[in-house]
């Protein structure tokens, strides 16, 4: 069984590095939301975070700013779950 996202080092190191984004204020609520939340992610939240920030920049911005909802690939409840608590970082 591999390590969860929280007792990995590594894995949370890079979980930071993917939410660095072009867009500054992608990068400003992504990084606010790490520095309050980081520590309490569950695994599930991860994978909802980690498909998030596959994302291009312009779609991200969209559903952070509640522009559009989530669809194809995102449109899960994880990933609902957690766009609703970084919209409200």
């Amino acid at each position: 069984m591999s390590p969860t996202h929280q007792s990995d080092p590594a894995k949370r190191a890079r979980l930071r590095w993917r939410a660095r984004r072009g867009l500054l204020e992608n990068d400003l609520i992504v990084t606010r939301f790490l520095d309050a939340h980081e520590t309490e992610l569950t695994d599930e939240e991860v994978d909802a975070f980690s498909r998030l920030m596959d994302l291009a920049d312009n779609d991200l911005m969209d559903l952070l700013l509640a522009r559009k909802e989530p669809s194809g690939d995102v449109d899960l409840p994880h990933v609902h779950a957690l766009l609703t608590r970084l919209r409200a970082a």
